[in-house]
């Protein structure tokens, strides 16, 4: 394993790459320490966002949010529409089903984790929801740029593209920098901000539910926000700024690591094929739909 990570975090390395190896390990060796490496994997990605935000100015950030809002709100109700109907469609487990949309509308297994004790969801469906996004995740991270180039997309246009349509950051911020540097830095900003509604959409479900559970904030959102708040007042630091955001985007590669060790034989057991058809159908629209609009939008 060891041997792996270091691999994957090397010159010769890169996130899809990092995804693979650790994809790799987990199905053929088998991953021991699963929820260790889930820990890890969440600890060194959130870390990694933060740092991003020291190559950001503050400007920047708020700039490319205000951008996107409109794409996100759409967005947001859209793939939660659709991924009602065709929860219905495929007879999906209620519950699953609007974790399963929730994930793919907002930010993956962070919406999913949040909007489940307000669900009062089993954790059988938990596991189904976040195993379904999960491995479309790792999908998304090799095909998007591959899309992205095979359609010589700019590269504003694609981090903005895979910001609203991957479902978690890791994938969001792998497929991003994988394109490029600028679609690195519209896709985290844009992704984020979609992120951030986790709140809004949990406690207006708690709403529903009449559920009295609290709703967190993202703690990651705030320091990445903080991380661009810095390199803007402290203007003086940008080379120490530059080389903390060049450290984070090797520390992505450590998390994509560990991801990949998530996807291991016994999580793709527990996806079933109703609830993996729903995801796999639900992506597909809104990733397609997504790209459409924002292709119409930049030729108009």
């Amino acid at each position: 394993m060891i041997l792996c990570l270091a691999l994957a975090i090397s010159p010769w390395g890169g996130p899809a790459l990092a995804l693979a190896l650790g994809t790799g390990y987990a199905l053929t060796l088998g991953n021991h320490w699963p929820q260790r490496t889930a820990s890890l994997s969440r600890v060194s990605l959130q870390l990694s966002v933060v740092g991003l935000g020291f190559g950001l100015k503050l400007g920047e950030v708020v700039q490319t949010g205000r951008e996107s809002l409109g794409y996100t709100i759409v967005g947001i109700s859209f793939t939660l529409g659709v991924g009602y109907l065709l929860g219905k469609l495929f007879g999906t487990q209620s519950n699953t089903s609007a974790l399963i949309s929730a994930g793919t509308a907002i930010c993956g297994g962070s919406a999913i984790a949040a909007l489940a004790p307000v669900l009062e969801a089993k954790d059988d469906e938990t596991a189904v929801a976040l195993g379904t996004v999960f491995t479309l995740n790792s999908v998304a991270l090799l095909l998007f740029p591959l899309i992205g180039h095979l359609l010589n997309l700019r590269q504003d246009l694609f981090g903005t593209w895979a910001g609203l349509a991957i479902h978690d950051t890791s994938s969001v911020v792998g497929a991003a920098s994988a394109f490029g540097e600028e679609a690195l830095k519209v896709g985290t900003t844009v992704k984020l901000t979609r992120a951030m509604w986790i709140m809004p959409v949990v406690f207006g479900a708690a709403l529903l539910k009449k559920s009295d559970q609290r709703v967190r904030v993202p703690l990651f959102i705030i320091g990445f926000i903080a991380a661009a708040a810095m390199r803007t007042l402290l203007p003086a630091f940008e080379v120490q700024w530059n080389q903390v955001a060049a450290l984070a985007r090797h520390g992505l590669g450590v998390s994509l690591f560990f991801v990949g060790l998530g996807l291991s034989r016994e999580v793709l057991g527990k996806v079933g094929v109703r609830p993996m058809l729903q995801g796999v159908t639900l992506w597909l629209v809104v990733s397609g739909v997504t790209l459409a609009a924002l292709m119409v939008s930049a030729a108009g």
